[in-house]
């Protein structure tokens, strides 16, 4: 017997996959222990190939289930992160505020989205470590907006450290995804209304045979 669609089972409504993607050390690993069990730590261990946190959320009334893959951003664990596009709801960019090169090879990652992920999957950019003295940025916020505004995708800039916008940024990914989700339910439902109502036009022309034979 087939399992239950996602969305059918008894603990959420739906179940969203995001992937965090950007390059090593701009701090993926913070922002997803800070969003899944509210810490922080300031030792840095290096993501070993791919790692995953599932937190419950509630979004306008529906129950979701987040699954979140943190993805090693060093090139030799670049082919196993690829494998993960594909099941990827959501993406979430990361780069560094301090790091300019980190901010430059956005473009590479998107790049990789494109080749990978599916057509229609949402993105958002992060811009982290924003609680860093203004002497160390390296990166403005308006450059960061700048290159959200190209692609066409949300920003924002965070800090694991602080807690500033971690909740708002996973929150509003998981809400983009819900309604295209939903969006998608609709329709489906809607196409299966259509297939399964009776044309009115056949309905008239066999009402009107029924007529000419009783008539006959």
């Amino acid at each position: 017997m087939a399992a239950p669609p996602a969305r059918a089972r008894a603990d959420y409504d739906y179940l969203i996959k995001l992937l965090l993607i950007g390059d090593s050390g701009v701090g993926k690993s913070c922002l997803l222990l800070r969003f899944s069990d509210g810490s922080f730590t300031t030792s840095f261990i290096t993501t070993i190939g791919i790692d995953f946190k599932i937190r419950n959320v509630e979004l306008d009334g529906k129950r979701i289930k987040l699954q979140i893959w943190d993805t090693a951003g060093q090139e030799r664990f670049r082919t196993i992160t690829t494998a993960y596009y594909r099941g990827a709801m959501g993406i979430l960019l990361v780069y560094d505020v301090t790091d300019e090169s980190s901010f430059n090879n956005i473009r590479n990652w998107i790049k990789n989205i494109e080749q990978h992920a599916s057509d229609n999957v949402n993105k958002i950019l992060i811009g982290n470590k924003a609680d860093m003295d203004e002497s160390k940025r390296a990166v403005p916020t308006s450059k960061g907006q700048a290159l959200a505004d190209e692609y066409g995708i949300k920003f924002f800039e965070t800090s694991a450290k602080t807690n500033l916008n971690v909740e708002e940024v996973f929150f509003s990914i998981a809400r983009d995804i819900k309604q295209r989700l939903s969006d998608t339910d609709t329709k489906q439902e809607d196409k299966t209304i259509k297939m399964n109502k009776p044309d009115q036009a056949s309905t008239e022309t066999a009402a009107a045979q029924r007529s000419a034979c009783c008539g006959s």
